[in-house]
């Protein structure tokens, strides 16, 4: 086998064909699949580059919001890089391919006791989504966004080299990569860091009556070593839940268990807010403890809260049996098939930004006074990630898209998950957005990229930094490949004009697209007819 040596020298993997007699296991298998299949791809990538001709990544899924841009010509196809190659219970590591999404990764490590620090919300997303995109969870206040726990990774530069990064070897490459959006090369397999397991985590629910209140718990959270988890929901501006996990191999006598992931279970944000409401005078609400699993993807069904749209849309009404009833297209994956075919992400506003603690009560406000949403997600994230035995990859060096020149400096921000309906007018729609994207600027924050971004191309390029990012782009060979301002943006110039230029018959289609409910319901057909929802289909000849 051919596979890669990581920097380091970690791994020793078969270097000769096994003979007729011998079988090979199933790791070597795997190993010999994974080489066979990036040897391919290395070869696609070296194709377009002798074009100088630009490429897209297709994974197969996305959890970005942003319409897709692909066509069957201008991709390099990873979606078959789903394997576990192999768990490695002696130096706590995951060797992964980009597409194994976090419920299987999750499913595997558990088995072998071990977890990663880092786990994405949602189970379809990906570790090479969570790498070369932007993932700040509940348990990042302490080990800092996805990309903190990689230790390193193997990658196809533009014009086909194979080749691997860590903080050690290739490191400008290994920061740079991270939040890129593959616009360095195709990430082609991963090592992730992995902590001790436990059974349950034991949550703690806190009420908090403003922003500052809220920070300072979860500060007095963070400041405990075996706090492992800290995130919480706005429900107005002077109602906030602050939730505190712990990882518990045990129960506390008393201690009610509660899931999160079957039909009948209640959805994460309804259970908080109904704790809420019976005990909104006490400041500690409840403790109670979750499976593991539970708790990694307790937001998972209902979207964190953005499925309670689906049912505002379609006049259907909200309550337990209905949930329980439509609970197969409440989960995630079948909310983002649905959200893509049917072009209903447009009309809501779809932003993860993060500000300084002490610009946070301010931008609370501003939300309040300017969108009215609610409720809102709160994450505490650590920028640059706890450097321990267990994610010894975190270090002070910044990857080029966080070690941006307009945040403040701080070492921790508060991210807000900023999800709802906008304004129906076009104008005032990209108008707000603008607006909440500038506010973020001015109070020191940052925004993540996944989601919708209305900046201006010299306003993009006024916040990160170019000069490094065009300099690692020519160093790696990938000037041809699109910038990742060209992948994130928002062109609305460009929606006018096609909008401008559409024909009768184009009219007419659009006018009856934009008639209630044609377009829930083909979203909502499509996903339940499943299958690629982000490759246009092949014309027949």
């Amino acid at each position: 086998m051919t596979l890669m040596t990581p920097p380091g020298g970690h791994y020793i993997y078969l270097t000769r064909k096994p003979s007729d007699r011998e079988q090979p296991t199933t790791a070597a298998k795997k190993i010999e699949g994974h080489d066979r299949k990036v040897a391919k791809i290395a070869g696609d990538v070296e194709s377009f580059y002798r074009r100088r001709k630009a490429f897209r990544i297709y994974h197969g899924s996305t959890n970005s919001t942003r319409a897709s841009q692909y066509r069957r010509d201008n991709i390099i196809d990873t979606s078959g890089l789903t394997n576990i190659l192999r768990i490695d219970t002696d130096r706590k590591t995951a060797l992964v391919e980009p597409n194994v999404a976090m419920d299987s990764l999750v499913n595997e490590t558990i088995a072998h006791g071990l977890v990663p620090p880092v786990v994405m919300e949602f189970p379809g997303i990906t570790a090479g989504g969570g790498f070369s995109g932007s993932s700040g969870e509940s348990s990042s206040f302490r080990y800092g966004f996805f990309d903190r726990t990689i230790a390193w990774f193997e990658i196809v530069l533009a014009d086909g080299e194979r080749t691997t990064a860590s903080s050690g070897e290739n490191a400008d490459l290994f920061w740079g990569a991270a939040a890129a959006f593959g616009t360095l090369g195709v990430i082609t397999l991963l090592e992730i860091r992995l902590i001790e397991a436990k059974e349950y985590v034991s949550l703690t629910y806190h009420h908090t009556s403003s922003m500052a209140q809220a920070v300072e718990k979860m500060e007095e959270a963070a400041a405990d070593a075996s706090t492992e988890y800290i995130d919480g929901i706005a429900f107005a501006r002077e109602s906030i839940v602050v939730c505190t996990g712990r990882l518990a191999d045990t129960v506390p006598e008393g201690t009610r268990i509660r899931r999160f992931t079957r039909p009948q279970d209640p959805w994460f944000f309804l259970h908080a807010q109904k704790l809420l409401r019976s005990k909104r005078s006490s400041a500690s609400l409840s403790t109670e403890s979750f499976p593991l699993r539970d708790y990694l993807f307790r937001y998972d069904r209902g979207g964190f809260w953005v499925g309670v749209y689906g049912f505002k849309y379609f006049l259907t009404p909200f309550n337990r049996v209905t949930r329980y009833l439509l609970d197969r297209y409440m989960h995630t994956r079948v909310m983002y098939h649905a959200l893509h075919q049917s072009g209903l992400a447009s009309r809501n506003i779809i932003q993860d930004v993060a500000v300084p603690y002490a610009a946070s009560s301010d931008f609370l406000d501003w939300l309040h006074e300017n969108t009215g949403l609610y409720p809102l997600w709160l994450c505490p994230l650590r920028v640059r990630g706890e450097a321990s035995s267990s994610c010894s990859s975190a270090s002070s060096t910044q990857s080029l898209l966080y070690g941006t020149s307009h945040v403040s400096g701080a070492e921790y921000l508060m991210n807000f998950g900023v999800w709802g309906e906008g304004p129906s007018n076009g104008h005032a729609f990209t108008t707000l957005n603008r607006h909440l994207e500038q506010k973020v600027r001015d109070l020191g924050g940052q925004k993540w990229l996944y989601a919708h971004a209305y900046y201006t191309e010299e306003e993009f390029w006024s916040i990160y930094d170019r000069g490094a990012y065009d300099a690692l782009r020519a160093k790696y060979h990938a000037e041809h490949l699109p910038s990742i301002y060209d992948k994130v943006k928002v062109d609305t110039e460009a929606e006018e004009r096609v909008r401008a230029e559409r024909g009768r018959v184009e009219r007419m289609k659009a006018a009856l697209w934009d008639l209630w409910p044609v377009a829930g319901l083909y979203g909502v057909y499509k996903a339940w007819r499943g299958g690629d929802y982000l490759l246009p289909k092949e014309r027949k000849r």
